[in-house]
């Protein structure tokens, strides 16, 4: 496949939306091209136009209020924006396909994981019978799902979020496009499958020739896979350049103020840098440069003034008066007043404490004659969360980290163990009635921020429900100033809670999650990826946020996620899970300088980085090759140490026996492993 090629072509992309009788731009002006085998990111803050973008190409812009205005895509000579949906069919899924932002409203709750890529494969393959089942297989082994067999027979809600992501990825690469665009594909995805998935891709643009359209709000993803970047603000691209270059030398100020932005663990004493205000929703009215208002280098001459585009060197093009302009002193980068795990003792009482914790559920196989087989999705588990503390628990998709936050707060019932609020357990067995203490307690942000969310409640009435628990006496101006205020702190305008749950972006549906926390006031907040979803600048502030609220208040945080950047700005604490099980837990420093568990090593060493160079800029650190071989099934979990069937130092002990037992490193440092890596003295 020639490399030069030049598979789409974007000219002058214009799409709106009808307001009423007013027609409001969301993206103006956009022009772009990718070549055959090339991977495009590209960057920018929720609400900027990314996915907007993407979606016109398979010409499914939200109906009836969006409107292509203008534009064309050429694909291969044809002009996708001119073709109707009978001309778009066959193309959809098969030259061109892509990989949605939220897998759970892109997948079919009805139909099983089979029969959704059956469908796939009947339509433009035309396989059936045996064949049809084999190709299936092949599609779920090469996106790294385990015990393929069993999940082809699935359904979309019997599975973590992460193997969802892993399906829909599957479902783009079945029909083996020639152009893929992939919104958001790594967002659920733990780290060591984010570098599978990117060496998918890689192989797959080596292979097929395929061109890939990253949109992604990971930079350190976008540095480690991507070719080219686009970085998009207001519905308008403002800078272009080889990857390398982009993150060596930015120019407009957007751009570094992204890469300012990203939270590393030497920040951990500092407030992150933020950038100040919002993407201005009605930018088609401003005279000016759209982020004028939020930049520290504007002049009178960029509020009256549009930019023009320039090309400053050779393939890297910008739309900014000041250029590759020095940045003022930061802002942000303030020491901030004495943080969580420098006042809890390790010594205090736990505030929320699981003991021998146990979930497992039915499998979906057994039959009237066949012993029932269980899925251990959480197998006895110790773990505990202290007052003004954050506890990290991190681990691959499908390890159980989910599982132990929705039985921590009673959604799911428990098979076995105990859970204890301020010392006083029953809560694993109580009943609905006996939950009160816990539900006013301890408070929840989810995954998948969409389905959490009352599609038919504007978010007004969904924050105002949850402040009735806490605030029964209000008048409706009390209420309505309260909600106000609860979405100001999260970064989103107090218009919006006239808003359905449908017209934010997944950042944005994601600020409104944890504004519905906050309205009860808890002592603690289980955070089940709760800023997957968001850019690195919303990241910042929400992680600022946190930081503020549990000074003030001394709220805990059960920080559930994948981003060990995260893990090591904002947990005290990380306990690391794998196959059901805690198998290394230790504060922050000590982890992600000593880890012990071989599990631990591999997790970090599959980061994506960027580090600074001497002249200022910022590279990806090299990631080693994915690990080979699949993550066990809980329904038939390995004998001996969970790991061993992936780990390069499994001996005929850790495969025989049972579970290693939890042994001290040092103090504060617990590991299940036979073989641990000893910290230096």
């Amino acid at each position: 496949m020639d490399g030069e090629e030049i598979r789409i072509t974007v000219e002058d992309l214009g799409i709106s939306f009808q307001q009423g009788r007013e027609l409001v731009p969301a993206v103006e002006g956009v022009s772009f091209s990718l070549k055959a085998g090339e991977m495009v990111a590209l960057l920018g803050e929720s609400g900027s136009g990314k996915s907007l973008t993407a979606l016109s190409l398979l010409g499914l812009l939200p109906r009836p209020s969006g409107r292509l205005t203008c534009g064309h895509a050429w694909f291969k000579g044809e002009d996708l924006y001119s073709l109707g949906d009978s001309q778009l069919q066959p193309i959809r899924g098969r030259r061109v396909a892509m990989v949605f932002q939220e897998p759970m409203t892109a997948l079919n709750p009805v139909m099983s994981v089979e029969e959704q890529l059956g469908e796939v494969l009947r339509t433009h393959f035309r396989l059936k019978g045996k064949a049809l089942r084999e190709r299936c297989l092949e599609l779920l082994r090469e996106v790294e799902i385990p015990e393929p067999e069993g999940r082809l027979r699935a359904y979309p809600h019997q599975l973590s979020g992460g193997l969802r992501q892993r399906v829909v990825i599957a479902m783009a690469l079945a029909g083996e496009p020639e152009l893929l665009v992939a919104d958001e594909p790594t967002t659920a995805l733990d780290v060591t499958v984010q570098a599978q998935i990117i060496a998918l891709l890689a192989r797959l643009q080596k292979r097929h020739g395929t061109a890939v359209l990253l949109i992604t709000h990971n930079l350190a993803l976008a540095a480690q896979g991507a070719d080219r970047c686009l970085v998009m603000y207001a519905g308008q691209i403002v800078e272009e350049a080889p990857t390398g270059e982009l993150f060596r030398r930015p120019l407009h100020p957007y751009t570094r103020l992204l890469l300012h932005s990203l939270p590393r663990q030497e920040l951990r004493q500092s407030a992150l840098e933020t950038i100040p205000g919002m993407v201005p929703r009605r930018w088609g009215e401003l005279p000016g440069c759209r982020f004028a208002s939020r930049c520290p280098l504007a002049t009178e001459e960029c509020g009256r003034v549009v930019p023009a585009w320039a090309l400053p060197s050779p393939g890297h093009g910008c739309r900014c008066h000041h250029s590759g302009a020095s940045l003022p002193a930061a802002s942000g980068g303030a020491s901030l007043p004495a943080a969580s795990g420098d006042v809890v003792s390790k010594d205090s009482p736990p505030l929320l404490e699981a003991r021998g914790l146990r979930v497992w559920f039915p499998a979906a196989d057994g039959g009237l004659f066949r012993p029932r087989r269980w899925l251990r999705a959480v197998d006895g588990v110790d773990l505990s969360l202290r007052g003004g503390e954050t506890l990290a628990l991190v681990g691959e998709s499908g390890c159980g980290k989910s599982t132990v936050g929705k039985a921590l707060v009673r959604l799911l019932k428990p098979t076995g163990g105990e859970i204890f609020l301020d010392g006083v357990g029953g809560y694993a067995e109580a009943s609905e009635g006996g939950l009160a203490p816990l539900r006013r307690s301890v408070q929840m942000i989810f995954q998948d921020p969409f389905s959490s969310l009352d599609p038919r409640r504007m978010v007004g009435e969904t924050l105002g429900e949850a402040l009735e628990t806490r605030h029964p006496g209000d008048s409706p101006a009390q209420r309505k100033a309260r909600i106000e205020r609860l979405l100001q702190r999260v970064g989103l305008d107090p218009e919006d809670r006239l808003r359905y749950p449908h017209q934010f972006s997944g950042g944005q549906r994601q600020r409104i999650g944890l504004a519905r926390a906050l309205a009860a006031e808890p002592r603690a907040i289980l955070c089940d990826e709760c800023t997957s979803a968001l850019d690195v600048s919303v990241q910042a502030q929400i992680l600022n946020l946190l930081k503020e609220i549990q000074r003030e208040s001394g709220v805990s945080y059960l920080f559930i996620t994948h981003d060990l950047g995260v893990v090591g700005y904002l947990a005290d604490r990380v306990a690391v899970m794998y196959l059901g099980h805690i198998v290394e837990e230790a504060p922050t420093e000590e982890l992600f300088r000593h880890p012990a568990h071989p599990y631990t090593r591999a997790l970090l060493a599959a980061a994506p980085r960027l580090e600074e160079t001497p002249q200022g800029g910022l590279r990806p650190t090299p990631i080693p090759p994915p690990r080979p071989g699949e993550v066990p099934s809980p329904l038939a979990p390995p004998q001996g140490c969970p790991f061993h069937p992936r780990c390069p130092m499994a001996t005929e002990e850790c495969r025989q026996g049972t579970i290693p037992a939890a042994t001290s490193q040092t103090t504060t440092h617990r590991c299940r492993c036979l073989q641990p890596q000893v910290s230096p003295s």
